[in-house]
């Protein structure tokens, strides 16, 4: 008896995926619940598990095809099934009860992901196009799976080998080698023409696609404008050293500065409830629940998952899904869910650096603050100068909906907030 495994239902909107890797060889065994395949879509990499115990006959769909909800990926054999010939992932066919010795041999030249190495995505296609067999490389990312930053450091690794140089034959020991003499320099005014002219073309994965394309849509389509503030951080960051070792024994988890900021959001939304909003035709949707997206930077590009219902949540709440949702990202467990929705939303680009930027629109939402780097600044305080830590916020917004005094007294109100913490215990 035979089944096949066929693209699940993804989530609201998402009708298209990419198939990245095959976990399973034809001709191989897999137990029920097994990932068989990773689908990527423009939101997230899946994987699709297999609904009973058989041998999986062929592939329908091999690495880099695109595919759409309900297409057959691959057809299964109960064990008992007589073997048939099996199509492998690069289109020839081979008997599947000689597809076992086949990967054997196959795993010592292949340079792909072997049936049961872990990859990310973006490592499994920077390994193909270094030539790189996964299996060699050591995993350190969350559940053991191969990062990029490890196919990295395997290549430099490899590069920094000296390869043994055979001597030829009949050479006298202890001969000088012959050394090639080195170009002489360019002359004045010479014109050099550099030959190390390497490119290098790679796919563009399924969410730089959709990231792309929402970029430009929203230069397009929203009236896209962004003010600035500055913020003092001496009262946050001096209520974080008394309390954050308690607050970390309590409740186990850090207390960032991003809890305080999504405290402040929600507090200035409710005072300006049109940048809680969204545009449909028409009509304006004011929401009156707080959904708030949190942007977090990952391998494939940034994803926006929501902490829902944010408004009913202490600072521990916050802290621990946002935890929940960095854990997620790294290891790859990410779902449609944690990232549908969402009424505003917080990015910090102070984590890599970031000094100052405008933050783009998450549509359809018409508000999105951008945190950066704190640094010491010179201030004027009561007439004397003093050096404070000082955190550069900006505030992109949709001017269709949102006038400029509604935006900078917005962002003001969080500047307010954050320099004056304790408000934000008392609400």
């Amino acid at each position: 008896m035979t089944y096949e495994i066929k693209v699940p239902e993804m989530g609201e909107s998402v009708i298209e995926a990419t198939v990245v890797n095959w976990l399973k060889e034809p001709g191989e065994r897999i137990a029920v619940g097994d990932p068989v395949v990773e689908l990527e879509t423009d939101k997230i990499t899946l994987e699709v598990n297999a609904q009973q115990a058989g041998i999986l006959q062929s592939i329908q769909h091999p690495v880099g095809e695109n595919v759409a909800v309900g297409d057959v990926l691959g057809i299964m054999a109960s064990e008992g099934e007589p073997a048939k010939v099996a199509p492998s992932q690069d289109g020839e066919s081979q008997p599947a009860e000689a597809s076992d010795l086949g990967a054997q041999v196959g795993a010592e030249t292949n340079t792909a992901a072997a049936p049961e190495t872990r990859a990310t995505p973006l490592a499994q296609r920077m390994a193909e196009d270094m030539g790189i067999n996964l299996s060699k490389v050591s995993p350190s990312g969350s559940g053991g799976r191969i990062t990029k930053e490890d196919v990295q450091a395997y290549a430099s690794q490899a590069q920094a080998a000296p390869a043994a140089q055979p001597k030829p034959a009949g050479a006298v020991p202890n001969q000088p080698a012959q050394v090639r003499s080195a170009a002489p320099p360019p002359s004045a005014g010479e014109i050099v023409i550099q030959t190390d002219r390497r490119e290098e073309r790679m796919r563009m994965s399924r969410r730089r696609q959709t990231i792309a394309r929402r970029l430009v849509e929203v230069h397009q389509t929203a009236a896209m404008l962004t003010t600035f503030n500055e913020i003092d951080m001496s009262a946050v960051i001096g209520l974080r050293k008394r309390r954050r070792e308690g607050f970390k024994e309590r409740f186990g988890v850090d207390l960032g500065y991003m809890s305080f900021f999504v405290k402040a959001c929600i507090a200035a939304l409710k005072e300006f409830p049109k940048l809680n909003a969204e545009i449909q035709g028409n009509e304006i949707v004011l929401k009156h629940y707080y959904d708030i997206g949190v942007a977090i930077g990952a391998e494939e590009g940034l994803v926006v998952p929501v902490v829902r219902d944010a408004d009913r949540m202490n600072f521990a709440g916050i802290e621990k899904a946002i935890r929940r949702f960095v854990e997620k990202v790294q290891d790859g467990s990410l779902s449609l869910d944690d990232l549908r929705g969402g009424t505003f939303t917080i990015t910090n680009g102070g984590v890599f650096g970031s000094m100052l930027s405008t933050p783009i629109l998450n549509p359809p939402q018409v508000g999105i603050l951008g945190m950066h780097a704190i640094k010491e600044r010179v201030m004027v305080v009561d007439g004397q100068m003093e050096i404070r830590p000082i955190m550069y916020v900006a505030l992109s917004y949709d001017h269709r909906m949102v006038d400029g005094r509604e935006a900078v007294l917005f962002l003001v109100r969080i500047k307010e907030l954050i320099e004056d913490p304790t408000s934000l215990l008392l609400g």
